[in-house]
């Protein structure tokens, strides 16, 4: 009798086990099933086990038995769904392969379902915490072995997901193949698909909280990309880039610090110049040309507008989705990291613009990730920028902080980039930025302040100090906000420097008046004087100044065609001797007339025009002498370094200034900012002797009337200007003089 209930008690187990399996059997061949390792994969049953897998359009599918001892046993899997569900037992101990017969071949494959977890605790709880320094690591699709069998490792964040898929052309893109596993405690969905190489293009398949499918979305921390418009992520070569440039890492500290000369030529890669066999230049073809053409120039530095990838050319790169990936409209990443040690082993440091403030909303990118608002925030009024249309950063999420941090540190450690420029600080700091009444939400206090991006930029700062010190860290940041460049422990936001876009908007308002009204605008170039120190500045010229209709800078400049090119000689060196390293968007040192357009390239046919040719050598002499001479960069950010000569000569526009510097020369500017000649124009000087004209931009070799001084003038013991000596000096027409001490 006890044997009989036993039995009707076993079958009634089996029946209520097998109607279960039945139940994920049908969710999973659906796409519906959230949890697929426990219906696919090894699975205990009895004194056996049992082996189930998914492959539909499989025409058979066979079980390769590896016992401990013995060969390899064949055995067929029993389809128990016509749908391609297979089933197969084996021995507890042995381990299994996979032979699939598809419709025109056979193909020797391992079982994605047959491995254990692959993220450790450890990094989930890190990432969690958004304290991750190494998820480019651990997030996204990695090629490697696992059990000593070669594959790709995916894992995503996509925490409040029903179910996410690995998609792609090893499985037709269809999203039932390769379901992932959740890892609970941090909201990751991981995979280990055997085989693949790569190369391979892929996407995620994601299905909403609601059952409704995203559209496929590319891989946040892919390190590669399909060239746009096409939008899958790629497999990336693990291969480790060999490089070059210890000589360079060794220095950078010294080369990078702020008494250092520091003279940056911005570029925007596609349209600097065009090959010509057409389409993007290639990071190796950039190496070939931009790189002997920045020493002839004598910039220190490139700053290379966006480079992470984008889907939208117009965006300028501004707009980017792949964080983690270098554009593929110029090559490989391994191109890429090749172009940078080519920089660094010519002396040249390279710095990014770095885009942390929003995102694009294509629908293929962050946007809604995993159905729900997951980078961005929920409330339009926190998350869309109205200026841009795009979507704003939800940085009070541990996860997104991480995400962005990380971007920081793996553009820094693995592409030896030497400075990040990160755009859109403003945007960052103020909740009403560019919102009118009623259309932003106050901070917990009431006010104005974004606190969570106030917090994220602290805790970038802090750890990009800690990690790489020697690295720049630079705030495109447009306002009076206090503390830009101090440290985080004083209340700081920790940048190395700050855009001075004051200085910028005020000066070049300055040279666009006619000389005849110049004597009324004084102001604007004097008024950068009172603020200069109050955090360490570079003084841009920036790509923003030539679009929009606004012109190029010579187009900006009034007079005829010699006064322009005159006034933009003077505003350059008159650039180069004020406080504040330097940075100049490409296409100015030809004094190109055209606007910068980003689908064309700048106007070298200038180089054959004697006035192109002449503000080219212009700035190539002004950055020789820059970092030639201490007085012009050592001590750019304290009063020592600064005194002003002449500032009220408004009626006939002449300023002139001191710069020092601890244990150099000092070198004296003299600016005359009309076209009238000023013969025997006294200037005082902080001492006698002889004073070396070093440049004059009237020289005929950079276009001018040649009007000068002779090489250089002796001081007399004539008080002027508050000194006891001066010197009496021929200020050419629309000019700028570097005098100094010692001879070139």
């Amino acid at each position: 009798m006890q044997d009989s209930v036993t039995d009707i008690v076993s079958v009634s187990k089996k029946k209520k086990t097998s109607h279960a399996i039945q139940d994920r059997i049908e969710a999973l061949v659906t796409g519906h099933y959230h949890d697929p390792f426990s219906i696919l994969g090894r699975h205990r049953e009895g004194r056996g086990d049992v082996v189930r897998v998914f492959y539909p359009d499989a025409q058979e599918v066979r079980l390769v038995v590896i016992k401990a001892k013995g060969e390899p046993v064949e055995k067929a899997m029993q389809r128990i769904d016509p749908r391609g569900v297979y089933s197969a037992t084996i021995p507890q101990n042995a381990r299994y392969r996979l032979r699939i017969l598809w419709a025109d071949h056979w193909q020797d494959t391992y079982d994605p379902y047959s491995f254990g977890v692959l993220l450790g605790d450890l990094d989930l709880h890190l990432f969690s915490e958004g304290r991750h320094q190494e998820l480019d690591r651990v997030m996204g699709a990695h090629a490697m072995e696992v059990d000593g069998i070669a594959g790709v490792r995916f894992a995503v964040w996509a925490p409040n997901a029903k179910r996410v898929s690995v998609i792609g052309d090893f499985n037709i893109w269809d999203g039932r193949r390769h379901p992932m596993r959740l890892r609970h405690s941090a909201g990751i969905w991981e995979l280990f698909i055997p085989d693949i190489q790569p190369g391979e293009r892929y996407k995620y398949e994601i299905m909403s909280p609601n059952g409704t499918m995203q559209a496929a979305k590319a891989d946040p921390y892919a390190q590669y990309a399909e060239l746009p418009p096409a939008t899958a992520s790629v497999v990336t070569d693990p291969t480790e880039f060999s490089w070059h440039d210890k000589e360079w890492l060794a220095s950078r500290a010294k080369r990078q610090n702020i008494h250092a000369p520091i003279s940056i030529y911005e570029i925007h890669v596609p349209s600097w110049r065009h090959p010509t066999r057409g389409g993007h230049i290639s990071w190796n073809e950039l190496g070939d040309n931009l790189i002997p053409y920045i020493k002839e120039l004598g910039f220190t530095h490139i700053e290379l507008m966006p480079i992470t990838e984008y889907p939208y050319s117009g965006s300028w790169g501004y707009q980017p989705l792949s964080m983690f990936a270098p554009t593929s409209r110029h090559g490989t990443a391994a191109d890429f990291a090749r172009f940078v040690d080519r920089c660094h082993q010519a002396q040249i440091g390279v710095i990014m613009d770095w885009v942390p403030a929003h995102f694009p909303a294509d629908p293929h990118g962050l946007a809604h990730f995993d159905g729900t608002h997951l980078y961005e925030h929920a409330d339009p009024q926190e998350g869309y920028h109205q200026d841009w249309h795009t979507l704003i950063y939800n940085f009070g999420r541990n996860e997104v902080r991480g995400f962005l941090i990380c971007s920081a540190l793996y553009w820094t450690r693995k592409f030896h980039i030497d400075g990040l420029r990160v755009d859109a600080v403003a945007s960052m700091l103020y909740r009403d930025y560019s919102r009118k009444e009623g259309e932003w939400r106050p901070n917990i206090y009431g006010g104005r302040e974004n606190l969570e991006a106030i917090n994220f930029l602290h805790e970038l700062s802090s750890v990009m100090r800690e990690l790489f010190p020697d690295a720049m860290l630079i705030a495109e940041e447009s306002t009076a906000w206090p503390g830009v460049t101090a440290a985080p422990e004083t209340g700081g936001l920790g940048f190395r420097f700050k855009w001075n876009m004051g200085w910028m908007h005020d000066t070049l308002r300055y040279m666009q008046h006619d000389p005849l009204w110049r004597s009324y605008h004084a102001n604007d170039l004097t008024f950068g004087m009172v603020y200069a120190f109050s955090e360490r500045f570079i003084l841009p010229l920036s790509h923003d100044e030539v679009v929009h209709g606004k012109g190029s800078l010579l187009s900006r400049m009034p007079g005829d065609d010699w006064q322009r090119h005159a006034n933009l000689r003077s505003y350059f060196a008159l650039m180069w001797a004020y406080p504040g390293k330097k940075l100049l968007f490409m296409g100015g040192e030809l004094a190109q007339w055209e606007e910068w357009h980003y689908e064309g390239e700048i106007a070298w046919h200038r180089l054959n025009d004697p006035f192109g040719t002449g503000m080219h050598d212009t700035v190539a002499a002004l950055n020789k002498l820059y970092v030639s001479l201490p007085a012009l960069h050592a001590d750019d950010y304290t009063y020592h370094g600064f005194q002003w000569v002449i500032a009220d000569d408004v009626k006939n526009c002449v300023f002139a200034w001191v710069r020092y510097a601890p244990n150099a020369a000092p070198v004296l500017i003299v600016c005359n900012m009309t076209p009238v000649p000023r013969l025997e124009y006294r200037v005082g000087v902080p001492h006698g002797g002889y004073w070396y004209e070093r440049l004059n931009t009237d020289a005929e070799c950079y276009g001018g009337s040649n009007m000068g001084n002779a090489g250089g003038v002796m001081a007399e013991e004539f008080p002027a200007h508050g000194m006891g000596t001066s010197v009496v000096l021929t200020l050419p027409p629309l000019s700028v003089l570097y005098l100094s001490p010692v001879a070139s």
